[in-house]
């Protein structure tokens, strides 16, 4: 029987990022989810998923947004423990080819970070005899960092409250005082984030003067919700290494050469240089760190030519990124505090302007070493174990007018090196054998052999 550490915390405010995302959220629609996924080839221990089911639903998990009742107030954290919804059992059997058609269902059964559930969970059995279990998560209530932690916490069978009081636990009039205070307490901050948010968009200008704007595409359907291809892959650890290594690369490097020859084929390559630019995730999370987002972003522009023979390059390149990172802080991070004054209509074109949708970026998410315990939500380690990031309800029109979509995410866990590629090109019919064609075609390049699902 796990027992219940609470862990009393007077500030459940939102981190400016997590309110970001939130109202990004309500603002388009479009809900950001991670997904985990484990394959048993073996017998399943039910009573080990059915214990891991209950005590996930603690710590960073076991929570809920709660909107302030002014329009530009703050958003608070409060209390949601245990699961949400019963863990969802098939009785009949899919075919194995059909898993990852299962796997995108789940991951567009809806979630909701202010309502609930803010996560759900489900099994199906396939007709070899093999079990898929798989959890989705609200991106707004944790990352893949906090993710990860979830469930080794539920795993180890640690559970954690936070302390957050229950929802609607304040009166309508205490919650004005308590909102409005803190808004006035924020005021000081607004105002300078509001100088730096004039030197930002000058800055902008100065750097699309003279550039015409890209042409809106013409889309068909534009309203329709697209589910985005997504595979998975998986490499033996050591060829992986080795072959970085040969390369005159590291882990990172060797991600990062691997992301930009798939853009590559993507179609993601600038057309003025050829070069690819990465996005790439750095997990900025402590054990106490109770941000639903904890991470910050390194920017890396890479020659995608060679890196398939030679990564000196690129380690050099991802190594400056990493030290810009943590040396300079990032400017369109730093408006943040102005997200609660901005009304909905403007809140998608504020993130295409800080992130730089319009430059054709690949996001390139390397999560490093993880613990084996993180393949084992039913007692022993999973056969395989998917690491994904998705959009719920993104439409054709969102995807065409960013010019496509790519996302690499690579773990390292339990003996393998497990691949998720997310990819959307515009334009084109877009399909997962085309996908899994691709990364084929990038794994030969690098020498590279492994199992494509």
């Amino acid at each position: 029987m796990a027992s219940t550490q609470t862990r009393p915390t007077t500030d459940n405010l939102l981190d400016y990022v997590d309110q970001a995302l939130f109202l990004g959220l309500r603002a388009t629609g479009q809900s950001a989810a991670m997904q985990m996924v484990w394959v048993y080839e073996d017998a399943v221990d039910w009573a080990e998923l059915r214990r891991f089911h209950q005590d996930f639903g603690f710590g960073l998990a076991g929570r809920l947004i709660e909107p302030s009742v002014l329009p530009f107030g703050r958003h608070r954290w409060v209390s949601s423990l245990g699961p949400p919804s019963p863990l969802e059992v098939a009785t009949t059997p899919r075919p194995r080819a059909e898993l990852s058609d299962w796997v995108d269902e789940r991951a567009q059964v809806p979630i909701d970070p202010e309502h609930g559930p803010a996560w759900h969970m489900a099994v199906q059995p396939l007709d070899d005899g093999s079990t898929a279990i798989t959890l989705v998560g609200s991106h707004c209530i944790g990352d893949g960092g906090g993710a990860f932690l979830s469930v080794f916490e539920a795993v180890m069978g640690a559970r954690r409250d936070l302390g957050y009081p229950l929802p609607r636990s304040r009166t309508r009039r205490e919650a004005l005082l308590v909102d409005a205070r803190q808004t006035v307490r924020d005021l000081p901050e607004v105002g300078r984030t509001l100088v730096a948010a004039a030197k930002f968009v000058r800055a902008k200008r100065r750097q699309s003067a003279g550039t015409p704007a890209p042409a809106r595409p013409r889309v068909g359907r534009p309203d329709e919700a697209v589910i985005v291809p997504a595979v998975s892959a998986f490499v033996d650890l050591a060829q992986w290494d080795a072959r970085a290594e040969a390369l005159g690369g590291n882990g990172h490097s060797l991600q990062a050469g691997l992301s930009a020859r798939l853009a590559v084929h993507q179609g993601r390559a600038l057309a003025s240089d050829g070069t690819v630019g990465l996005i790439v995730p750095i997990n900025d999370r402590t054990l106490e760190d109770t941000r639903a987002n904890a991470v910050k972003l390194a920017y890396v522009r890479v020659d995608p030519t060679h890196v398939a023979k030679d990564l000196t390059d690129t380690r050099t390149a991802v190594r400056e990124a990493f030290k810009v990172m943590r040396d300079e802080p990032d400017e369109a991070l730093a408006l943040l505090p102005l997200n609660p004054f901005v009304p909905k209509f403007a809140v998608r074109h504020g993130a295409d302007l800080a992130f730089g949708f319009t430059d054709q970026p690949v996001s390139s998410s390397n999560v490093g070493d993880l613990p084996v315990q993180l393949a084992c939500p039913a007692g022993a380690p999973a056969q395989q174990v998917w690491l994904r990031g998705i959009d719920q309800r993104i439409t054709r029109g969102v995807l065409e007018e960013r010019s496509g979509l790519l996302t690499v995410v690579s773990g390292r866990l339990d003996g393998k090196v497990t691949i998720t590629v997310v990819g959307y090109q515009p334009g084109v019919e877009n399909t997962k054998q085309a996908l899994r064609e691709r990364l084929a075609a990038v794994f030969d390049e690098f020498e590279l052999t492994g199992t494509i699902v």
